[in-house]
């Protein structure tokens, strides 16, 4: 438990709740109708309010279940905790909430999509990608620009899954750059100002619950007491995602297999 306690505490409680969540629906104990995307039930008298989130927290069958909890683990533990533009407490809380906002309205009413997981594990990948701009990536067995690997990931979403499905995660993308062009783009080229910030009752609340951590000047760094992880190449397959990964000693995920670019 003081594993799981010293994880990002957004990433930790996103993963859980999906592992939860889709254990029930595929272990027959819960029915997928009960936690898809329906608008018109919103609107009903009770209001099903669940469905604002659920969809966001049910897996692939399968090994898609296994892979999916991964993926959502490793880049949202990796942003969580290094990205540089969540540098205050509750930031990262903000930006899941933007993206799945956006791809709740792009994927959910204008595609009618019913599930968005994978589009909201691909926003982590693209802005993963986009804050480790220059370095690269293994995807599956090839190298790649790191900036290529969200729509390496689509491409393949497009061949075992079909345009449906592609299009529906390709909102993750859509979502992911709308946060980077208004909180960082705009502001910084454009001259605009930034109107997504974490509100201040946000920040307190994740300042005084948050996990033992070292402050760094651009964020808070989550580290379980006594780890001083070694990172080892693994690879990581999945029928509709894969690419290389880092595991440190002891399992803990550190960070995509990245190398910098002697181009």
């Amino acid at each position: 438990m003081d594993r799981f306690w010293s994880a990002p505490p957004v990433t930790r409680t996103l993963t859980a709740l999906t592992f939860a969540q889709s254990a029930l629906v595929y272990g027959g104990l819960l029915s997928g109708y009960y936690v898809v995307f329906i608008p018109r039930l919103l609107f009903r008298l009770p209001p099903q309010l669940w469905r604002l989130f659920s969809p966001f927290l049910l897996t692939g069958s399968g090994l898609s279940f296994i892979f999916d909890l991964y993926f959502m683990y490793t880049y949202g533990s990796a942003l969580e905790t290094g990205s540089p533009r969540f540098s205050s407490p509750g930031d990262f809380f903000t930006y899941v909430l933007f993206v799945a906002f956006v791809i709740m309205v792009t994927a959910g009413y204008f595609l009618s999509g019913v599930i968005f997981t994978s589009a909201l594990i691909l926003a982590f990948v693209y802005t993963f990608a986009q804050d480790n701009r220059g370095k690269r990536a293994t995807f599956i067995i090839i190298q790649i620009p790191i900036e290529y690997l969200p729509w390496a990931m689509l491409v393949l979403t497009l061949v075992m899954a079909g345009w449906p499905a592609a299009l529906s995660e390709g909102m993750g993308i859509i979502a992911a750059h709308l946060y980077d062009f208004l909180t960082r783009l705009y502001p910084t080229f454009g001259g605009g100002r930034n109107y997504l910030t974490t509100p201040a009752f946000v920040r307190r609340f994740f300042a005084a619950y948050a996990p033992r951590g070292e402050y760094r000047a651009y964020g808070t760094a989550y580290r379980p007491a006594g780890q001083n992880p070694l990172p080892r190449q693994v690879a990581g397959l999945h029928p509709f995602r894969a690419h290389g990964v880092e595991e440190g000693r002891g399992g803990d995920l550190v960070v995509a297999n990245l190398s910098e670019n002697r181009s």
